[in-house]
């Protein structure tokens, strides 16, 4: 394995597969693009919570007393605006608990470098888990601010889950945060076009789970 793969999970599955070969698929209408990423997100979350903390409590089933694990932790979902809030309810849906921060950033056309417009952050929740989620990771340029905009505000407990991931784009995060887990449903290791977007890969995910243009 490259070194620089060695934080990052690729969630290897046949249902993974087939959902992403769908999700890059042109002819994937919008409604269905949406319902994908959105299964996908659910499926990936059950390894991103792997390590969530539990604490045992004492609960009354109907044959007996007995103790039993329960969440003892915060969760806070922040998605990069706009793509990332097509993989909130996913994750919401394994945890409805998940307090949801929000985090807008574009990417300036000319430099390809992101810019900060918006930063809404759950604080309460500095002491938890942080997961970050954004379709494509890319150039990585939006992640890796988005990571450094939330380790400002005090979190240390930060995870990136995206659908797609290229060689770059990990990379990137991976230089300036080492310290963070990344999980990727699908490694896309193909080059990107002149625009930082991946080749293989479902363009624009904004565009397709919004249905514009």
């Amino acid at each position: 394995m490259e070194d620089f793969l060695k934080n990052v999970t690729i969630l290897h599955h046949p249902l993974i597969a087939h959902k992403i070969t769908h999700l890059c698929d042109i002819n994937t209408p919008t409604k269905e693009f949406r319902e994908i990423v959105s299964e996908l997100s659910m499926l990936m979350g059950y390894e991103a919570y792997r390590d969530l903390n539990t604490k045992l409590i004492e609960i009354q089933a109907p044959l007996s007393k007995f103790m039993s694990p329960v969440i003892d932790e915060k969760i806070a979902i922040v998605p990069i605006l706009r793509a990332g809030l097509g993989m909130v309810d996913g994750l919401t849906a394994l945890f409805p608990n998940a307090q949801i921060g929000h985090i807008g950033l574009y990417r300036d056309e000319e430099t390809l470098e992101p810019c900060e417009y918006y930063c809404k952050l759950p604080l309460d929740c500095v002491d938890g888990q942080c997961i970050v989620v954004d379709p494509a990771l890319a150039t990585g340029g939006s992640a890796a601010a988005a990571v450094q905009m939330i380790k400002n505000r005090g979190f240390k407990n930060i995870k990136l889950m995206c659908l797609i991931a290229a060689p770059e784009g990990i990379k990137k995060v991976v230089s300036q945060h080492p310290d963070i887990k990344i999980y990727v449903a699908h490694y896309a290791d193909a080059p990107l076009n002149e625009k930082g977007y991946i080749l293989t890969a479902f363009g624009d995910a904004g565009d397709r789970i919004f249905g514009t243009k």
